[in-house]
């Protein structure tokens, strides 16, 4: 028998203070039994860094092809689709290439994964999947947000200018949203 997905209640106030972009948001996220606390914490991060009006998680690693997070159009049509972790560059290709007119961004684990998603695009001749907008969360942050296994999440996460203002469980954190080449 499968186990099953672990929910998380989060209540997340975000602000885009370079878009004049606030907002807060009381949402139920489903935990997959092999989804680490490391990647369901992208996913919120995701959520702060790319939100729009609609956004909404997607179904999670059951459904490996479907987008993190996603915003619809009235019309159906994808506004906006936004993967985590290490998504491969054909993957982004393919997102780019089949939803024209959304806004396609990733947010990968770590700047050494942005630095090689970089690489295997360019190797592979993916202009496309460079054209998406790419940015590497810290990994030092995303592992202290992940070090607790909350099941109720209060969470503030501001955005000024690529850097990261987190305050979660009592604890005050930040750290910069790196962009392809300020990797280092």
């Amino acid at each position: 028998m499968a186990l099953p997905s672990t929910l998380h209640h989060v209540d997340l106030r975000f602000s885009q203070a370079d878009h004049g972009i606030d907002g807060e948001v009381s949402l139920k996220v489903a935990r997959h039994p092999s989804e680490t606390m490391e990647r369901l914490w992208l996913r919120i991060l995701a959520l702060a860094w790319k939100w729009r009006e609609g956004m909404t998680f997607g179904p999670g690693l059951c459904e490996p092809d479907a987008p993190d997070l996603a915003a619809a159009l009235p019309d159906g049509r994808l506004a906006a689709i936004v993967r985590v972790g290490k998504p491969d560059p054909q993957r982004i290709e393919r997102d780019v290439n089949q939803n024209a007119g959304a806004e396609v961004a990733v947010l990968f684990e770590s700047p050494r994964r942005l630095d090689a998603f970089l690489a295997e695009a360019r190797e592979a001749g993916l202009e496309r999947a460079l054209g998406a907008d790419l940015a590497a969360a810290d990994p030092a942050l995303v592992r202290e947000l992940a070090s607790r296994e909350d099941r109720r999440i209060r969470a503030s996460i501001t955005i000024v200018a690529d850097h990261l203002y987190v305050d979660a469980g009592g604890r005050t954190l930040d750290a910069p949203l790196h962009r392809a080449g300020s990797s280092g």
